[in-house]
């Protein structure tokens, strides 16, 4: 554990003060900074009958963390730790006094582990606030709190207990805003989303808005854009098995709400019933996109696939308004996606045959197939992929997608170019936001 602090101590140290080097500089063995030796010491003093806690979740997962606490353009340094009977979770603030670094204060929270820890500008002072939340039992309850240092001492603005919270700025002020999601009163009440945001010098809550579910439904929290480029937080609950239900939440016309909330049944009528498809800014435009199922007209039932749906994805405006976006068949256990072209859309069916998706548009009451995409691993998957008109789509270690064109192709748009440029991976998201 010394060991992997001190590697901890040094790179926070050469973030914060690198500069640039000469050639020969960069071949000279590297030596420990002053401020290095006095911050490594400082600790050692202070850690005496504490042993060392790092957050379990989030971006901030260091036992050591650099940040600017009272907006001096100086990086204070924070140690996570643990250790005594009261208040038994403990932030150690290191500062920079006369050149070297001094143990300036201890934030003590309760708890039995701290759980996530982030940094924002939230209210209107220098510097960045800390807001914390930590395990404060051995089942499910958790506490977030956040500090504010303008005053040069710690200063616990609000607390709040939570199932989940993020930072952000739902003003577009600069600011950010703590969005909360508590548990209902109950385990069957729906879940409670609070935002609080620093107003008139002080920290104020909002009205308090239901989720469509409970709490342990969450699955995944996004923030992207409404259809004008206001901010939302995007919050996708599961229903049953194979549905999901998104809330969105943003600030309209000076207050917090819920801008896919039904009236008539009191809960978002926004659902998908796929897990693997989630909101996201499908056309890279900056707005985020919801989806919703269309079904597809069946060709022959006595056919696999004769339940095939598109999916019309579409961003919405802080009154709730639907704007359509673009269409897309998903094929969810081939891991691939093809937009179809808004004009056909509504005409477009789906035979899916396992390794073959055949498609088909529909022109005065018939099937015309179009084209075929393909899906081969076998060992002469090289030679197959380019044999009988087809053309390679996209290539892994063990897997060739590939496409073929009927005859009646062009004259619905399907042409080689088109199909390229449509035809896209499902990829994991690597931004989940996953509770």
């Amino acid at each position: 554990m010394k060991r992997i602090l001190t590697l901890i101590l040094l790179s926070a140290l050469l973030l914060c003060g690198c500069q640039m080097r000469t050639v020969d500089q960069m071949y000279v063995p590297p030596k420990r900074s002053d401020d290095y030796n006095s911050l490594q010491t400082v600790i050692s003093q202070s850690m005496a009958g504490m042993e060392y806690s790092a957050p379990i979740s989030g971006d901030n997962q260091q036992i050591v963390q650099m940040a600017d606490l009272n907006g001096d353009d100086v990086m204070e340094c924070l140690l996570f730790a643990k250790g005594g009977d009261n208040l038994p979770m403990h932030i150690m603030v290191f500062s920079m006094v006369d050149e070297e670094y001094v143990h300036t204060q201890t934030i003590d929270l309760p708890g039995s582990a701290f759980d996530k820890v982030e940094y924002a500008l939230i209210d209107d002072q220098a510097g960045m606030e800390i807001i914390v939340g930590t395990q404060v039992s051995d089942q499910v309850s958790r506490s977030v709190s956040v500090y504010s240092f303008a005053t040069g001492e710690a200063e616990q603005l609000v607390t709040e207990d939570y199932v989940t919270f993020l930072t952000v700025d739902l003003t577009d002020s600069g600011k950010k805003e703590l969005f909360v999601i508590r548990a209902g009163s109950n385990d069957l009440d729906r879940g409670v989303v609070e935002l609080f945001s620093f107003q008139d010098g002080v920290i104020q809550r909002s009205l308090e808005l239901n989720l469509s579910e409970t709490a342990d439904n969450l699955k995944r929290i996004l923030i992207g854009q409404l259809h004008g480029g206001k901010t939302a937080v995007y919050v996708a609950s599961a229903v049953d098995e194979d549905t999901l239900i998104t809330d969105v939440y943003a600030i309209v016309n000076g207050g917090f709400t819920n801008v896919s909330l039904s009236n008539e049944s009191g809960t978002s009528v926004k659902t998908m019933r796929n897990y693997f498809v989630y909101a996201d800014d499908m056309d890279s435009d900056g707005i985020m996109e919801l989806p919703s199922l269309i079904p597809m007209r069946s060709i022959d039932k006595t056919w696999y696939g004769y339940d095939q749906n598109l999916i019309r994805w579409y961003s919405m405006t802080p009154d709730g308004e639907e704007i359509d976006k673009l269409y897309t068949y998903h094929h969810f256990i081939g891991g691939w996606y093809l937009q179809i072209e808004d004009s056909i859309a509504p005409n477009v069916s789906v035979v899916d045959l396992g390794n073959v998706c055949d498609f088909y548009v529909w022109e005065e009451g018939s099937p015309v197939k179009v084209m075929s995409v393909h899906t081969m691993t076998g060992q002469s998957r090289e030679a197959q992929s380019t044999s009988e008109n087809r053309f390679i789509l996209h290539k892994t270690e063990s897997t060739i997608y590939a496409a073929s064109l009927d005859d009646d192709a062009a004259r619905f748009g399907f042409t080689q170019e088109s199909v390229l440029r449509n035809f896209h991976m499902i990829h994991e998201q690597w931004y989940t936001g996953e509770t």
